[in-house]
């Protein structure tokens, strides 16, 4: 039986130098502008940093036994991402969220070993990021069962 399942949302908007053809990492940011080699950056203008998420949820995406699930919505797309948290997630920044395929821990990463990275994600979703449009990141985060 999992245990407790705590969601959260992160309101951003589009860039027109989004590209998402980054291999390794997506990333949600406070920061009003986006270069052209952000390739990792989906989203600027974020209400929310890792620092700013929801008590609840930073709790259970630091426990060794979660599942985080990101979903992105923008417009009528949407995609959906699934990754581990982990007991040594920081959260402690104050600008960024990053979601990561890789183990590597910084204070903006919010989950590891991601099923996707920018370039895996839906184009259609890109290709409405790139028209600034608003972007909805819903974060959940559940515990699992421990054995």
């Amino acid at each position: 039986m999992a245990g407790r399942m705590v969601i959260d949302v992160v309101w951003a908007r589009g860039h027109g130098n989004v590209k998402a053809t980054h291999r390794n990492t997506i990333e949600v940011t406070k920061d009003n502008y986006i270069t052209k080699r952000g390739d990792c950056i989906i989203a600027c203008c974020a209400d929310k940093a890792a620092l700013d998420l929801d008590n609840d949820l930073k709790s259970v995406i630091t426990n060794d036994y979660s599942l985080v699930i990101v979903i992105i919505v923008a417009g009528s797309s949407i995609d959906v991402i699934v990754g581990l948290g982990l007991r040594g997630l920081r959260l402690t920044d104050e600008r960024r969220i990053i979601v990561r395929r890789s183990g590597y821990i910084d204070s903006a990463t919010v989950m590891l070993l991601a099923n996707k990275a920018a370039r895996d994600l839906d184009r259609d979703l890109i290709n409405k990021a790139r028209d600034s449009e608003p972007i909805e990141v819903i974060l959940i985060g559940t515990e699992l069962e421990q054995n």
